[in-house]
């Protein structure tokens, strides 16, 4: 099995910034995926026990692709810590099972992703993991392009 995706950051930015960039739907959207990936639609209900459905586009070689995300946040403490479910869903938000993926039957296919925020000295440390994705899958290499795109996004709004 391999390991989780684990990316460590520090922000040169106050953690209040880095964590509406976690919390705040438009934020969110605006950096979230790999480079070239548009985020047109992101709902975030953070709270334990709150939804949240990602719509993700991109240009492929053979058209467009959509991809959708749904989860559950679990633990949501103010600026320090935010962790949720993370699964593939149809366009209506209905988790996909591994058979409809093409993987084998009873794959797990709902990930967590758990985000850690520490102020230090006005900078912010950011550990984030998703459990559940391999660091050199795809999808971690996606979460590499997307934190960088988040580290551009502090910057311009550190300012």
């Amino acid at each position: 099995m391999s390991s989780d995706l684990k990316i460590e950051r520090t922000f040169e930015a106050s953690i209040d910034l880095v964590w509406s960039m976690w919390t705040e739907a438009e934020h969110f959207a605006n950096w979230y995926g790999p480079i070239g990936a548009t985020i047109p639609k992101a709902k975030m209900d953070v709270q334990v026990g709150g939804g949240r459905f990602i719509a993700m586009e991109m240009q492929a070689p053979n058209g467009l692709m959509k991809m959708h995300f749904v989860g559950e946040y679990t633990e949501v403490t103010p600026k320090t810590r935010l962790v949720y479910s993370e699964a593939m869903a149809d366009a209506d938000g209905n988790p996909m099972t591994a058979e409809q993926m093409g993987m084998p039957p009873g794959a797990p296919m709902d990930t967590s992703v758990v985000v850690e925020l520490e102020d230090i000295n006005g900078s912010t440390q950011m550990v984030m993991t998703h459990v559940g994705v391999p660091a050199d899958s795809p999808g971690g290499q996606g979460w590499q392009m997307a934190i960088d795109k988040l580290a551009d996004r502090i910057v311009s709004h550190s300012g």
